[in-house]
């Protein structure tokens, strides 16, 4: 599948950012200057000169690059190919003008080694899922091609000190096919993309127990996060008022890392927030 592309300039960034011209989410952000800016400054408070790196889900390469900015070295995955050449060259563009490095494997972080069925967004272009039988009703008509999985620890190896997991449902898989690479990351962030209405391989609270096994602390990735337990994400997360297609939700988790990194006004800010919110 072939997409248009254009160029933007990042000045705060210091160098050009390529982009995909018909996207109608992350493309326009990147272009008004920033994409997740929560999820950014959290991923850049803890990636730091000489550490690893591992983005699952890169799509056109908004953390990697962020990542080679802060002179990390990034293990980047991105299954759809069309997109995957984007982040390539942003991942030469940011290694043109920063300290760190990257490579981008063209594939799925999946369980197991195979082929699979991922069906292409109708004009949002960083959701791209998976699909076991047909194609999503909430996702409109659109392509879906054929693409490579792969288990992570077939691909590289830990640690890692920053983890990012955006895989639209396919989280679980990810780290199914991560085992060592989690072992061996004792001290990391860890940012990964909750959406219960399309998560597959677990359930919601599965993946949450899973994480709280593993040592890890969570909480919402916000601009002022607070620690929060499985029973009030998932209060949160599927609440019955909250649309379930558009009720995902970013996880922002630490284990052997400070979960406060973005100062003490913010800290400040997510304690009233932990009062207020249900």
């Amino acid at each position: 599948m072939e997409f248009r592309t254009k160029t933007v300039r990042l000045e705060r960034l210091g160098l050009d950012f390529e982009i995909l011209a018909d996207d109608t989410i992350i493309g326009p952000a990147i272009e008004r200057g920033s994409w997740e800016g929560a999820e950014t400054a959290l991923f850049r408070a803890h990636a730091a000169p000489g550490c690893r790196v591992l983005d699952l889900g890169a799509n056109v390469g908004w953390f990697a690059v962020q990542a080679i900015l802060a002179g990390a070295e990034v293990v980047a995955f991105e299954p759809v190919p069309g997109i995957a050449a984007v982040a390539e060259r942003n991942i030469e563009r940011a290694m043109a003008v920063g300290s760190g490095k990257g490579t981008l494997h063209r594939a799925a972080a999946g369980a197991e080694r195979g082929a699979a069925t991922i069906a292409i967004g109708a004009g949002n272009f960083g959701d791209n899922r998976v699909v076991e039988g047909g194609r999503p009703d909430d996702m409109g008509e659109g392509e879906q091609i054929t693409i490579d999985v792969v288990p992570v620890d077939e691909k590289t190896e830990g640690p890692f000190r920053v983890i990012k997991i955006d895989t639209q449902g396919s989280e679980w898989h990810a780290l199914s096919g991560m085992a060592r690479a989690l072992a061996a990351s004792r001290e990391c962030a860890l940012l990964l993309e909750f959406w219960p209405y399309a998560l597959r391989g677990a359930t919601p609270e599965e993946l949450l127990r899973f994480l709280v096994g593993e040592g890890f602390t969570i909480g919402k990735a916000t601009d002022a996060p607070y620690p929060m337990g499985v029973d009030r994400i998932l209060k949160q997360a599927l609440d019955p008022a909250r649309d379930p297609v558009k009720g995902g939700m970013d996880l922002y988790a630490v284990r052997g890392r400070p979960f406060h990194v973005l100062g003490p006004k913010a800290r400040l800010k997510g304690f009233v927030r932990s009062l207020k919110e249900a």
